[in-house]
């Protein structure tokens, strides 16, 4: 997974699959964060993490700002990048598609919480977890969290 790790694998014990995982924690297995080694501990070995090209072009743009902010060389950049393509084609994560329907069921959360809840990246990430049969949503995003909650999913943040 994490570009430093290559795309080994352990156990996460408590959550139910499978599970739908966000930019916001797709980000911290490919980018150094506090909680990137108890996360990486976490999802290694799982057959079950589904994540979406809407959350792989938000991590890249995590990794382009890193980049501009000087925190990341365009090297190392280009790494990440590929170790994450890498993992999503050997399959280390279930691709879920964000289609027509996808973006129609976000409208719906959206406007079910209306206000200053969900944004519309959040709504669609809800919308292809609850559309893929996920139980556990894996996400660092406040908001998100909330909204999936009360969306009937688990909820894991690894910290």
């Amino acid at each position: 997974m994490a570009a430093k790790t290559g795309s080994r694998r352990a156990r996460l014990v408590r959550a139910p699959g499978p599970i739908y995982v966000d930019a916001s924690a797709l980000a911290r297995l490919y980018l150094p964060e506090a909680e990137s080694e108890a996360l990486e501990r976490q999802v290694l070995g799982r057959t079950d993490l589904l994540a979406s090209d809407l959350a792989v072009t938000e991590v890249v743009s995590a990794v382009a700002r890193r980049v501009r902010d000087g925190q990341l060389r365009e090297p190392q950049a280009l790494r990440v990048y590929e170790a994450l393509l890498d993992d999503l084609a050997s399959g280390v994560f279930l691709r879920q598609d964000l289609d027509s329907q996808a973006h129609r069921a976000a409208e719906r959360l959206l406007l079910q919480r209306p206000g200053p809840g969900l944004r519309a990246a959040d709504a669609l990430h809800l919308a292809l977890a609850l559309g893929a049969g996920t139980r556990t949503l894996l996400t660092y995003d406040d908001r998100l969290a909330v909204a999936a909650a009360a969306s009937g999913l688990h909820v894991l943040a690894v910290r």
